[in-house]
């Protein structure tokens, strides 16, 4: 009886071997994959802690800082995919003592009691509809040439998305300038008009003067600022943001009176996906991959 059990056995390990043997390279890869679960070193941008996470659980935190939880699924599903690459392609490229940050810089990411926080009586509701997103998407990320994309992504944008060369200066194939409809003067907040004093104005952009003269602007295809002389003194379009803290490089300036009056559109960056856009294109029925497919050109899934 002994040594029948022992050839069931046998029998049975020799099948599964065999199975496994036979498989498409790629359905093996994804079995051995499947055994593993990837882990993410996060620098708290607050305490200079670092945690190692598993990257679906800090995917999940992620998507839950970066994207309104009140966004349809597709949309989150699409925001999972992006910040797992762009997580995935930080690990890629860390050589220090962790991998991200947990802010902005990098990607902003909270935590569940955030996440209570944020949301009070929704939180279940939302952290269900979060989860669902990211476990729906688990492991997958973007490429390109089979190597994982630097997946930026923003809130919203002008109407089209920025040329990733004009922002960071890298030249990416996949990160190139669409036209995203979705983006307009429905959306809250789209225009915003922004009022400084010239003292103000002055002081945050480092000119000695007690007067303000915009001598030029100059725009790039999409509308945004490339760079613009004030006082002769010249600024780029990105550097000129952040100095005054707009919400994007597509603004009209003006001055009467001492006071500077700034209009801008859209708001971040403007390089990869748009936010608001990809929520656009959700609400028309468009599901996650053709949302990506669109922001980020000629890329492809791979499961991690």
């Amino acid at each position: 009886m002994k040594n029948k059990l022992l050839l069931v056995v046998a029998l049975v390990l020799t099948v599964i071997l065999i199975i496994e043997i036979n498989l498409p390279k790629k359905e093996k890869k994804l079995l051995n994959e499947s055994k593993t679960q990837e882990k993410i070193k996060v620098k708290d941008t607050t305490t200079g802690l670092i945690e190692t996470k598993d990257l679906e659980n800090y995917v999940i935190g992620v998507v839950a800082a970066e994207m309104p939880a009140s966004f349809s699924i597709e949309a989150l599903k699409a925001q999972a995919i992006a910040s797992r690459s762009y997580a995935y392609y930080k690990m890629k490229k860390s050589s220090g003592n962790y991998d991200v940050i947990s802010d902005i810089s990098n990607q902003a990411y909270i935590t569940e009691e955030e996440m209570k926080a944020k949301w009070q009586e929704n939180y279940e509701i939302y952290y269900k509809k979060i989860k669902e997103a990211v476990d729906t998407t688990k492991n997958e990320i973007m490429t390109y040439n089979d190597e994982v994309i630097e997946a930026f992504y923003f809130a919203m944008s002008n109407g089209y998305t920025e040329d990733v060369l004009s922002v960071f200066n890298e030249d990416l194939p996949y990160l190139k300038s669409v036209e995203s409809k979705w983006d307009n003067e429905t959306l809250n907040n789209y225009i915003v008009n922004t009022q400084l004093s010239t003292e103000e104005f002055i002081q945050k952009l480092g000119i000695n003067s007690k007067d303000v003269v915009i001598n030029s602007q100059i725009y790039d295809d999409t509308g945004r600022t490339k760079e613009i002389t004030i006082n002769s003194t010249v600024f780029k379009g990105t550097e000129f943001r952040k100095l005054l803290n707009l919400r994007s490089t597509d603004f009209q300036i003006s001055l009467k009176d001492n006071i500077v009056n700034i209009t801008t559109k859209g708001y971040g960056h403007g390089v990869g996906m748009s936010q608001y856009g990809a929520n656009g294109m959700a609400k028309e029925g468009f599901d996650c991959y053709t949302i990506l497919k669109y922001y980020y050109k000629d890329i492809e899934f791979q499961k991690i």
